[in-house]
């Protein structure tokens, strides 16, 4: 009897893992850059994982972590942009071009492209991003992420 509880109970346990394992580990960074590209912060926010995560971008202090990253990130998002003149900023992204997962964790590395204006100017700049997931009630969520682009240029 006593084995027979010890195997039910490490079920339990391991199924919310194996279930997030199994599931598609772009449903929340899909959830997250369409909500940053439609204004739909409170869809943005709900695909983070709770407790501490880290976000590194590319404008000052350049690295948030915490329980309220994502928030400051927004909000240092805004300032920023509000300060160099950008508006109507998107990010075009494409298929994983790596996915690791090892039980309840997930490395995925997206290729990306942020489009916006500058003063008016359309700007673009190519680069990825790269995403470290954990599986939370049962679905991935981000822990962590990091932008990593090239320097913006006008289009050709």
């Amino acid at each position: 009897m006593k084995k027979l509880m010890l195997a039910v109970l490490a079920l339990v346990v391991m199924v919310p893992a194996l279930w997030a394992a199994a599931g598609d580990v772009m449903v929340p960074i899909r959830q997250f850059i369409d909500g940053f590209n439609t204004g739909d912060t409170k869809s943005g926010f709900a695909a983070y994982a709770t407790g501490d995560i880290g976000i590194t971008d590319e404008f000052a202090p350049f690295h948030w972590s915490g329980p309220n990253a994502a928030h400051a990130w927004a909000d240092g998002y805004d300032k920023h942009a509000n300060a160099s003149g950008v508006t109507d900023g998107v990010v075009k992204y494409g298929e994983p071009t790596r996915t690791e997962t090892e039980g309840n964790l997930a490395y995925v590395v997206i290729p990306t492209t942020y489009l916006y204006k500058e003063h008016g100017q359309p700007m673009n700049e190519s680069g990825q991003m790269t995403f470290v997931l954990r599986s939370q009630g049962g679905a991935w969520k981000i822990s962590s992420w990091t932008w990593t682009g090239e320097k913006p240029h006008s289009p050709k």
